[in-house]
């Protein structure tokens, strides 16, 4: 197969301004106490990539301006919208009317990602995703105050993937259902 690499100016991008103002995937994201910024600056690229409706950072996790975020997002703070909130468990309570609130996370009930339209989302409320710490996972309050949990399938010897691994993951699997759902 021969292929030739796409300059920066054949992908055709959007302006931060034209971003902002754009469609935004029905999904918001939020990240409970992750430690890491280089996580954090990952998500805000996933988010931008996926044209995420917005990310919440809560308690612990790093929010811009950080120099290991920046070293990750590359520029993606400035194009997704986000806010920062110290406690999760009352952000959940603000936002839960207009959300399906779900966490990613490993339960005895949880939903398994090749299985998500088992999640009957009614379009009228977007999707909230809660990824957890990259130690603990998401928190036991926030799990009680969700309406789902999701988790991906694994094969392997480990019992997690990295965050923004999960999050690439999860967050790429919701944007084609929400398309799905949509049309």
């Amino acid at each position: 197969m021969k292929a030739r690499k796409l300059s920066l100016e054949e992908l055709d991008r959007l302006e931060v301004a034209d971003f902002k103002t754009g469609k935004k995937t029905p999904v918001v994201v939020v990240l409970e106490d992750i430690r890491s910024a280089l996580n954090v600056g990952s998500f805000f690229r996933t988010c931008d990539a996926l044209a995420i409706d917005h990310l919440y950072l809560c308690g612990i996790t790093a929010k811009p301006p950080h120099k290991e975020i920046f070293k990750t997002a590359i520029g993606a703070t400035e194009s997704v919208s986000w806010s920062y909130h110290e406690s999760v468990t009352a952000l959940i309570d603000n936002i839960s009317t207009e959300h399906l609130i779900i966490s990613v996370e490993q339960t005895d009930n949880s939903v398994s990602l090749d299985n998500i339209e088992e999640l009957n989302w009614d379009e009228s409320k977007k999707l909230c995703l809660i990824f957890g710490n990259e130690v603990k996972g998401v928190s036991t309050s926030s799990i009680v105050k969700s309406d789902h949990c999701l988790e991906i399938p694994q094969f392997g010897t480990k019992h997690s993937f990295n965050v923004a691994v999960c999050g690439g993951i999860v967050l790429w699997e919701c944007w084609k259902w929400a398309k799905s759902v949509s049309k």
